[in-house]
């Protein structure tokens, strides 16, 4: 695979950065809380573990976290805004017809009660019921690459049903309880409104309910939806009938109907299962919208463990004659949402927001989410195949001649030229990969960007304002 030169990717760093301060530049009425917005996208960059006010501000050069907090806080911008910029964003480089929008949960660990949404519930993050808040997101995910477009705070009907605790953590009024299918109906919406171009949903068991799946039928997506192994099935129109739960279903299988397949390319290499796939009935896509037409299949996808034979169960809507490597391949797309949530935690420190309030919250994670996309387009136009080389102008016979007689010396372009892509894991921090299962490895921001081509946000600045400024801003 090609890579840019180590002073190209550097450029694209700094310029890139230069580009998504300028996005949400707009989001802010003063240019001091501008900067201090610039400073907290360093700070999420930079190599501190940590990404906590102290250690933001500290990154920033501040004296103290005031203005790094009022960023979350009292400072009054749009997060919702900023979240459309990061989807837009996200398209103009990620953008394919035949995308897959990821829908997934993750847990936020948190110790005490006044955070907005707290409380006990499971999460996968913790495997386990424990005191949390949930957030609901989705992904983009494409050949190009994958980053998040859409976030939203899980509020328990616990929450909801107390006005007072909902305005002390400043929820706004209109806010009452959704259900995370609902919350995932509302982050399609959006992203169909916004002309997304995605062919797919993928999602687990969560999200796998009727309402979810009548609306994707009426936008004409197709979807692969986890299921639970007691979800009940039934084919009309088809030979052998098929009627029952999913896992008598799988367990009454021929076993010539197992087919072995790879999901994709994992960090150990192919991940593969035994999948089986039943067709259900097929439909005229008329049915759920007068202006669709074409047969669309109605199905049950089944994946075996190869270890120890645990089954999982998914529900399937897809064009006719879609093929069961396809739905594998759609199926598979569901890894990146996992894996871009340990990116995000473990680099971009996602699960670091210390706000307890609603807009600090969602402020935080579309700031990270803008982070994310950044490095998901880096990496992307660092890895672009180069353009074709044009040809030499042709030289005379006299000049040809001339040439035999050279010393052929070193080549133009060294081949002792370091590489960008690195896969040896030898930098602080951890790699983000792409579907293809490869990793870029993201500098320290401090190397990223020297004085010459600093915004005046970074670090070489050295431009602190004094207390007073942040004061200020608190207007905002």
């Amino acid at each position: 695979m090609m890579g840019a030169s180590i002073e190209a990717t550097l450029e694209l760093w700094a310029s890139s950065l230069r580009d998504v301060k300028g996005r949400m530049r707009p989001l802010f009425t003063q240019e001091r809380v501008a900067a201090s917005a610039g400073s907290f996208l360093d700070g999420l960059l930079g190599a501190e573990q940590r990404k906590t006010g102290w250690m933001r501000a500290e990154a920033a050069g501040d004296r103290g976290p005031w203005r790094q907090q009022a960023i979350l806080g009292r400072g009054r911008w749009d997060a919702d805004a900023l979240r459309d910029i990061v989807r837009d964003y996200a398209l103009e480089t990620l953008a394919d017809p035949d995308a897959v929008l990821v829908l997934d949960e993750t847990g936020f660990l948190k110790q005490g009660k006044a955070s907005c949404g707290v409380g006990r519930q499971y999460t996968g993050s913790a495997g386990k019921i424990t005191n949390c808040q949930i957030g609901v997101f989705a992904a983009y995910v494409s050949r190009h690459g994958h980053a998040f477009i859409d976030r939203a705070l899980y509020v328990p009907k616990a929450w909801t049903d107390d006005p007072a605790r909902m305005a002390a953590a400043h929820v706004p009024a209109r806010t009452g309880f959704a259900t995370k299918p609902r919350l995932a109906l509302a982050m399609i919406a959006r992203a169909t409104a916004a002309n997304a171009p995605f062919a797919w949903v993928a999602a687990d068991t969560v999200y796998g309910v009727g309402e979810i799946e009548k609306a994707l039928r009426r936008a004409g997506k197709g979807y692969v939806l986890g299921v639970p192994g007691n979800h009940l099935f039934r084919s009309w129109g088809k030979r052998p009938p098929i009627a029952g739960m999913a896992l008598e279903i799988a367990h009454a299988l021929d076993p010539s109907l197992w087919k072995r397949l790879s999901a994709g390319e994992g960090t150990k290499g192919a991940r593969l299962h035994d999948w089986a796939y039943c067709e259900l009935a097929d439909l005229d896509a008329a049915e759920y919208d007068d202006q669709r037409t074409g047969l669309w299949t109605r199905g049950v996808l089944i994946r075996r463990n190869i270890a120890d034979d645990d089954m999982a169960f998914f529900s399937t809507w897809c064009p006719y004659g879609t093929s069961i490597e396809t739905l594998v391949k759609v199926e598979g797309h569901r890894w990146a949402i996992e894996d871009s949530f340990e990116t995000a935690k473990n680099e971009l420190g996602l699960d670091h927001n210390e706000s307890r309030s609603w807009h600090g919250w969602h402020r935080h994670v579309s700031l990270v989410m803008l982070a994310f996309v950044m490095m998901a387009a880096i990496r992307h136009h660092a890895n672009a195949t180069p353009p074709p080389k044009t040809n030499r102008r042709k030289t005379t016979s006299k000049t040809a001649k001339s040439h035999r007689h050279r010393s052929p010396g070193r080549s133009r372009r060294s081949a002792a030229s370091p590489s960008v892509l690195r896969k040896d894991g030898s930098t602080p921090l951890t790699s983000l990969h792409g579907p293809s299962g490869d990793a870029y490895i993201k500098p320290s921001l401090e190397k990223l960007i020297s004085s010459e081509i600093c915004n005046c946000n970074a670090r070489p600045c050295g431009r602190i304002l004094d207390r007073c400024c942040f004061w200020d801003s608190a207007a905002e």
